[in-house]
């Protein structure tokens, strides 16, 4: 069997009406608004911090170690590119300070807007970050809620380490790998 190949996954487009979007305050930090990317119409929604880097110094698009780590496992798990789709609390890639409470506040509701809009069956939260914020809780850490179902603002919500935190920690693989199979075995359960 062929060794799986990460790849960059197509963007979904901003909505129009909030390309511009200023209520934040990160577009003055320069970056761009990325929606998510993936399949818009996939099951399983996972929810990272912020975009990570899709291009390099020179625009050429690439994989970050986020992503290829993501990829790798989730395919591991079982789960097919196609079944996912990949969103941020935050649209806009942060690159220096910022006021992270009100920030996070501000774009929880583009969040919550696009999963009333998508409608998943399943959402995984990637890192404390993400989950803090989507849980709406400040002391809600990956560690104690992994391995649970959680309903969170009426959607079924699994948690799991950063892709990130496993790179630079490869003891937490195998704790990943197990979270994205306990998502995999609800979604292959859900349509038998």
């Amino acid at each position: 069997m062929p060794e799986f190949c990460p790849m960059a996954l197509a963007e979904d487009p901003t909505p129009d009406y909030l390309l511009d979007c200023k209520e934040c305050g990160l577009y003055e930090q320069g970056t761009r608004m990325v929606w998510g990317e993936g399949n818009p119409q996939a099951p399983i929604i996972i929810i990272l911090d912020n975009p990570g880097a899709r291009e390099d110094r020179e625009g050429e698009s690439f994989v970050c170690g986020t992503r290829q780590t993501l990829q790798e496992v989730a395919n591991d798990a079982g789960l097919k590119l196609d079944d996912l789709y990949v969103t941020f609390i935050l649209k806009r890639k942060p690159v220096r300070a910022y006021d992270k409470e009100v920030v996070r506040q501000i774009c929880m509701r583009h969040l919550e807007q696009q999963l009333q809009e998508k409608k998943p069956a399943l959402i995984l939260c990637l890192g404390n970050v993400a989950v803090q914020s989507f849980f709406q809780n400040h002391e809600a850490e990956v560690k104690s809620l992994r391995g649970s179902w959680h309903d969170v603002r009426g959607f079924q919500t699994a948690v799991a380490y950063h892709p990130l935190a496993v790179r630079r920690r490869p003891n937490l693989r195998s704790l990943f790998l197990e979270d994205l199979k306990f998502v995999a075995e609800r979604y292959t359960n859900l349509n038998p």
